[in-house]
């Protein structure tokens, strides 16, 4: 079957704009332009477009689809398992999320004993499962997929307490950083008094540290773009700088 432009639109339940602006960025062309000048989508569109909507749906951009779909190792049936096993994810995470909150209903009309480590159960999963979505290919690629699994049942398995320290020195890691970034100096007391907290803050989801995959993580902060990204957001050069107080921390070279 064929559709035109405002026929898929509708089908799929996205704009005709939207359309129009796929196969201006080559993502999503139509099988042909017809005798007035409207596109015209066959089946092999119709497929293509439901795979990068499942790639959109997981919060993946348009760059990284294009990149993925017309790679030449790309294999629509392991994407589409993959797209499976992330989706099921993330309903257990909103499933999860909506258990807490009933529970949380509940408890606070009295009817029901809630613990403390329960009512940060949902939040801990959200975590776990955006760090996933973000850096898990790369993280597993690195540490390999046990080290990554005994870091998230880690996290998990933190008390109240230990999930409100973890927060609040992840924040003064970032603050740390900012002040000893000012300094220009990594090897200075705050530079390693940022590398210092940055230790303590992965002891909360490392069950062992090593000075070695320490550096190895601090490096990764600098050649992945999406962690250059975060530690640069404010200014850019902060990821190297946090590199550069790690490797003299650790006494690694960078």
């Amino acid at each position: 079957m064929e559709y035109t432009v405002q026929k898929l639109g509708n089908l799929a339940g996205i704009s005709t704009r939207t359309l129009r602006y796929y196969d201006e960025i080559g993502i999503l062309k139509p099988a042909r332009i017809n005798s007035s000048g409207y596109r015209i989508y066959g089946q092999k569109e119709v497929d293509l477009l439901q795979q990068i909507m499942f790639f959109r749906e997981l919060g993946i951009s348009l760059d990284e689809i294009k990149g993925i779909i017309f790679s030449a190792s790309y294999d629509k049936s392991q994407a589409l398992k993959e797209h499976h096993e992330k989706l099921l994810a993330k309903r257990q995470q909103l499933d999860l999320l909506i258990a807490n909150v009933e529970k949380t209903i509940l408890y606070q009309e009295g009817r029901f004993k809630m613990s403390d480590k329960e009512k940060f159960e949902g939040f801990k999963k959200s975590l776990i499962d955006e760090n996933e979505k973000k850096y898990g290919k790369e993280i597993r690629e690195k540490y390999g997929e046990d080290k990554v699994k005994a870091s998230n049942q880690r996290m998990m398995n933190m008390t109240k307490e230990q999930y409100e320290e973890f927060e609040i020195l992840g924040k003064k890691v970032m603050e740390s950083l900012e002040a000893a970034f000012a300094t220009g100096d990594p090897g200075g007391e705050l530079g390693q008094e940022t590398a210092e907290l940055h230790r303590e803050w992965l002891s909360f989801t490392w069950e062992n540290y090593s000075k070695e995959a320490h550096f190895g993580l601090a490096t990764m902060y600098v050649e992945d773009e999406r962690f250059r990204a975060f530690y640069d957001k404010d200014q850019p050069g902060r990821a190297e700088f946090l590199r550069d107080a790690i490797s003299i921390y650790t006494g690694i070279k960078a």
